[in-house]
């Protein structure tokens, strides 16, 4: 079967396809369709996001597609930068204007003041049904300053209590254990796997 997987972002399809490995599952990224809709995330919240991107690319496709939202919640700043965590410092924003912009933000404050939570939905959607809805989160700290070389997004200022790392500290294999995207993916595999024995 085709998934259509919603993101020309090579490291989230690269997470995504290392967490719903299939021998029957086939995953294609936006990138082999270039005149694929760019979907605007006007949702407020990140269910709706994920649907309206899952099912605008289901139906341009025709095929069932995959689709997250995900981002950053800081319980100082009453639960921002959340759905805006990718344009948190402006529409065009890089990784590290948007870490910079959270670290100003929270300057001053200690580490205990400083909890926040990554969560992501998935959204599947197969052309004519029902679309299904996958939830995951990790809760942790925001670092001081940014550490490590690895992931993508504010994996270098995602502080992970119980590591005593980064999220961009830890080996790919343990993130794609325990993040908020694997836990939700995970939850959406166990009906992948159902729909492809049946």
């Amino acid at each position: 079967m085709d998934l259509v997987v919603a993101t020309r972002n090579r490291h989230k399809f690269r997470e995504i396809s290392s967490i719903l490995r299939h021998p029957r599952l086939r995953l294609l990224s936006l990138n082999r369709f270039p005149d694929a809709p760019k979907i605007k995330e006007g949702g407020k919240n990140f269910d709706a996001n994920a649907l309206l991107k899952a099912r605008a690319i289901a139906a341009y496709t025709a095929r069932p597609a995959l689709a997250d939202d995900s981002g950053l919640e800081v319980a100082a700043l009453g639960g921002r930068p959340g759905v805006q965590s990718a344009r948190f410092a402006g529409p065009r924003a890089t990784d590290v204007q948007n870490n910079q912009k959270l670290l100003r933000l929270l300057k001053g404050l200690p580490l205990s003041k400083r909890r926040g939570r990554y969560r992501c939905t998935i959204a599947l959607v197969f052309p004519g049904r029902e679309p299904y809805l996958f939830r995951g989160s990790l809760a942790g700290h925001i670092a001081l300053a940014p550490r490590g070389r690895g992931g993508f997004g504010y994996d270098p200022i995602f502080w992970l209590v119980g590591y005593r790392r980064t999220v961009a500290e830890i080996p790919p294999k343990l993130k794609n254990r325990i993040s908020h995207r694997s836990r939700a993916l995970k939850r959406a595999a166990t009906l992948l796997r159902k729909v492809l024995a049946g």
